[in-house]
């Protein structure tokens, strides 16, 4: 199979990430922190590995302060409903996943008031209309680094530095750009951050992690064990165990640092410049077909690999089913959870878009062979 659907999941993974989870399931089965035996103590530094590869990663100092999370959607669902109270106000944009819009509408049945900025699908959101956005109320501000449905980038180091200035909590969705991205959460005035394991750090699914800044409070998204202070009657205020009640996923965190450590050898830079080099190739090629129209950034742009497009007079789920039958080739159609950027773009009554995004093991052999595919499909049309 031709895997293009990295924005999903990244697959395949390096090998290193099979044998550690295969390893911990086998050889450091413990619960860690819950015991003092050396099964549970094994587990227990698989954890620690895996905060301080992460915290090497986005230029954190201090790796206590990122909890560990199921999901990007679980860590967002932490930072949201965790800072916000009635009568706060919050600043989004228009191409957001519903992993932020959910909660937000949630928050607004509580009394949270919230403001929806457009975002440009090639040039991201206006920084002038995001600061005439701002009330006196504003509690956080809530942005996609970049858009899973166009791979448009928005520009988070100018909203950080608002953010800073304004005090405003900062949070960002780096679903797509952790790992694909150089991010470093000081120079970017990141305040939160919630990432996949599962994606460009190419570990397992059931990984995800929200990075939440020193000196900032969050209400705890759910109560319990933590495997040390068990004789206190509430939550713990220390980090993380504030935030990380019940057992942790120990193999899969073990496959998550394997992934980062691959990142890390390989460098976000040269997987960023491989990752925009393909999605160039494949901008251009989709662009120069008849009949096919392509959304979002232009092919020179910095841009994340998720590239959308239709085929005109065919339903993009169709279209994708015969890539995956008839091609064996891998992509995703239809709105991606991200109703919002559908609206944006115009393409919410065609029931969405055809989307292709290449990973770290894609090759140009791959971008070519999609796209003579796409070829194939309309001229038997």
């Amino acid at each position: 199979m031709i895997y293009l659907d990295n924005a999903a999941t990244s697959w395949p993974k390096p090998e290193s990430v099979y044998d550690a989870i295969v390893d911990c399931m086998k050889n450091k089965g413990g619960n860690p922190g819950r015991s003092g035996h050396k099964f549970s103590i094994s587990a227990a530094q698989i954890l620690d590995r895996a905060r301080f590869s992460l915290a090497k990663l986005f230029h954190i100092r201090d790796p206590k302060q990122l909890v560990f999370c199921f999901n990007t959607t679980d860590a967002l669902n932490l930072g949201i409903n965790g800072v916000l109270a009635s009568g706060d106000h919050v600043i989004t944009s228009s191409m957001e996943h519903n992993s932020v819009t959910r909660p937000l509408e949630h928050q607004a049945l509580k009394g949270v008031k919230y403001t929806k900025i457009h975002m440009d699908p090639v040039k991201g959101i206006d920084i002038e209309e995001l600061k005439r956005s701002i009330t006196p109320k504003t509690k956080l501000v809530a942005i996609t680094h970049s858009s899973n449905v166009t791979g448009t980038m928005n520009p988070i180091k100018e909203i950080g530095e608002i953010c800073k200035n304004e005090n405003i909590i900062f949070l960002v969705d780096a679903a797509q750009t952790a790992g694909c991205v150089p991010i470093d959460v000081y120079e970017m005035g990141i305040d939160l951050l919630a990432f996949p394991g599962h994606k460009g750090l190419l570990g397992p699914l059931g990984t995800g992690c929200l990075y939440i800044n020193e000196g900032l409070a969050l209400e705890p998204a759910r109560y319990g064990g933590t495997g040390i202070y068990s004789e206190m009657k509430m939550q713990p205020d220390e980090l993380p165990f504030r935030y990380e009640s019940g057992t942790q996923n120990a193999p899969g965190l073990a496959g998550l640092h394997a992934g980062v450590s691959y990142i890390l050898d390989k460098t976000v830079e040269s997987v960023c410049e491989q990752e925009q080099k393909l999605t160039g190739i494949l901008m251009k090629e989709l662009s120069a077909i008849k009949d096919v129209t392509v959304y979002g950034y232009p092919s020179e742009g910095p841009r994340t690999s998720a590239v959308s497009f239709n085929i005109k007079n065919m339903n993009c789920t169709e279209v994708a089913m015969i890539l995956d039958t008839s091609f064996d080739i891998a992509v995703r159609a239809g709105l991606h959870c991200a109703p919002d950027a559908h609206i944006t773009l115009g393409t919410m009554k065609v029931g969405g878009t055809i989307r292709v995004s290449s990973g770290v093991f894609t090759t140009e052999d791959d971008i070519m062979k999609l796209v003579s595919a796409i070829k194939e499909i309309l001229s038997d049309s």
